[in-house]
């Protein structure tokens, strides 16, 4: 029996009684404050509103409303009771109520806990606009237990809800490093072989003396789009400007629906597309639209039409995220009040056009620095940075058309490939290490030195086979798990560790490399996977130079962090622990009434 089951047999044997909020808190509002009272009087002390990004704070002002414990909660809107706890010096806008706990045996902690289940509950969702005010919020009631069983209960659930704070801080990060991102780019840093693709050559490819300077106005057609109201539900999705994001996207989440009619039929839009948002922030944004999905654009885009046998969209697109383009975009801009960019605008936009097969090669290009540096941009800091950075510095080369700046891009591209092939070294694994066996340790005493089979640690001892870094081949089993070790172990006869030449190639190098290799796929054995040493002898190793070497395990060790330090469950995880943590809240405040 757990230390909280106690204290309710003890402290409630005959369940607990049940309060209104009315009975228990002083219950006061917010007061109106506009953005622009935000701004003109900016100070050190948080404003609270209705939305819940930020933990609902809107600003920060110089003066102070309330100082102390307090819950606070959203009383009209979207997200109409929603509960938070303040503690300190703070104020709150009109769209939120305020708790104020009036008795010496209730703990406002407790409280939150409570309401955050009961007020939901409560919320007026009719008319369009769901709300829970002051007089409905005061008719809600809740447990209220002895205070050590309050205490208690705090005590557990702030535990797990940083638990949970630290894992989703941990995780939001890392959502987009799976992987299969992870394999894609180890595999691409050490792709070797592979011959067909030189950066230097595509752009030298590209010819310079048929380029016309268009109009969009020209070659394009612009349609504003549908007005209609989105909802959550429907059977067509609703692209609006918010629908965008950075990279020129759609955006997944918080998507809007409508239901399609015959008239909204003529804005439904097909795979590659081009949509432009015309005002607010995200104004001369353009969208890329590569979704299957059955979707019409609303009123503040302009869907471009343009004449495929000239200017693909895909093309456009990519200038479309240059600085070739927003520095003609920026003087278009209507000025004063909420910016336009209206069909007048963008079709004044001229656009640097070469040929059909020139647009495809500088798209090709281009698309594979955008996979590199969106893809993954989520997850990896240093390198997806300089990615990006080198993403658009190309972009913006190949689409000027500058004779003399892509020149020397050709010269510096080909240095560097040159540099990089005259440094490879292709050899046998033989040539860099040296494969050795495992041997039984039952002779020796228990100890802190891992003992390693084909499954991972099998046991404890005083005695090391090996104490330099090594990587570890299974030779029976689990052919496919490879390991990396950098301190002390043994190693038992299902599987080989290896000394490796340092002074040729880096031990976790050759980690990452056989991991590329597959060394499944050299299963010897028709019944329980095998490999020898005169098989993995054979395998083939490119070696760069050390610094080479140096820089891709950089890289690669960024993604295993990213990707295997927190394997056991990336998005479905948040969601469990977050399932879990609402389980046990309920049932911890569950209580039989009196």
């Amino acid at each position: 029996m757990s230390k909280l089951d106690e204290l309710i047999k003890e402290l409630c044997p005959e369940g607990v009684n049940y309060h209104r909020v009315d009975e228990v808190c002083e219950i006061t509002r917010g007061r109106v404050m506009s953005k622009d009272y935000i701004k003109e009087n900016a100070g050190d002390y948080p404003v609270y509103s209705s939305q819940t990004e930020n933990d609902g704070c809107l600003g920060n002002i110089a003066t102070y409303d309330f100082e102390g414990e307090y819950l606070t909660w959203t009383t009209d809107g979207a997200n109409a009771g929603s509960v938070f706890y303040r503690n300190g010096k703070f104020s709150v806008t009109n769209v939120c109520g305020l708790l104020k706990v009036k008795v010496d045996f209730l703990i406002t902690k407790y409280l939150y806990y409570a309401l955050s289940i009961e007020a939901p509950k409560y919320v007026n969702k009719g008319m369009g606009n769901p709300k829970l005010m002051s007089n409905v919020m005061a008719r809600v009631k809740i447990p209220l237990p002895d205070l050590l069983i309050q205490r208690e209960i705090v005590r557990i659930l702030d535990t797990y809800t940083e638990k949970v704070k630290q894992l989703n801080e941990e995780l939001s990060a890392e959502l987009t490093a799976r992987r299969q991102q992870y394999e894609f780019y180890r595999d691409y840093l050490l792709n070797f072989e592979d011959d067909s693709y030189s950066f230097a050559d595509d752009v030298a490819a590209i010819n310079n003396n048929e380029i016309q300077y268009l109009k969009l106005a020209d070659i394009a057609k612009f349609t504003y789009g549908y007005t209609d109201k989105a909802k959550d539900n429907g059977d067509t999705r609703f692209i609006r400007i918010t629908d965008i994001n950075d990279e020129g996207y759609l955006k997944k989440e918080d998507a809007k629906y409508i239901n399609l009619s015959d008239e909204s039929k003529k804005y439904i839009l097909k795979q590659g597309d081009l949509l432009l948002a015309r005002t607010g922030a995200t104004y001369g944004k353009t969208l890329y639209f590569d979704s299957n999905e059955q979707s019409v654009y609303a009123s503040f885009l302009i869907k471009i039409d343009l004449n495929n046998d000239i200017l693909l969209n895909r093309y456009y697109w990519h200038f479309s995220k240059s600085n070739l383009y927003w520095d003609q975009a920026n003087k278009l801009v209507s000025a004063g009040g909420q910016p336009q960019f209206n069909t007048n605008a963008v079709s004044r936009v001229i656009v640097p056009v070469p040929p059909i097969e020139t647009q495809k090669k500088i798209v090709a290009i281009l698309d594979r620095f955008d996979k590199l540096a969106n893809d993954m941009s989520e997850g990896l800091p240093a390198e997806i940075e300089a990615r990006q950075k080198q993403y658009e510095y190309y972009r913006d080369v190949l689409l000027s058309f500058d004779e003399e700046r892509r020149s020397q891009l050709v010269k510096v591209e080909r240095e560097r490939e040159l540099r990089r092939s005259k440094a490879l070294k292709w050899l046998k694994l033989q040539d860099v290490l040296t494969i050795k066996n495992g041997k039984d340790y039952k002779s020796f005493a228990e100890g802190n030195i891992p003992v390693y089979g084909s499954g991972g640690i099998m046991t404890y001892i005083d005695t090391a086979a090996y104490d330099k870094p090594s990587v570890l081949i299974p030779r029976k089993g689990s052919i496919d798990k490879l390991y990396y070790l950098d301190k002390p172990f043994w190693t038992v006869d299902t599987i080989f560790y290896t000394v490796i030449d340092t002074e040729i190639v880096i031990p976790k190098y050759v980690y990452y490399w056989l991991q590329k290799e597959h060394l499944e796929n050299l299963n010897t054995a028709g019944g329980v996977p095998s490999l020898t040493q005169a098989v993995l002898n054979k395998v083939d190793i490119v070696v760069p130079s050390l610094e080479e070497q140096e820089r891709i395990v950089s890289i690669l060790d960024r993604f295993d962090k990213l990707c295997n330090d927190i394997s056991e469950g990336i998005p479905a995880e948040i969601e469990a622990r977050q399932k879990q943590y609402e389980y046990y809240r309920d049932k911890l405040l569950s209580f039989e009434e009196k």
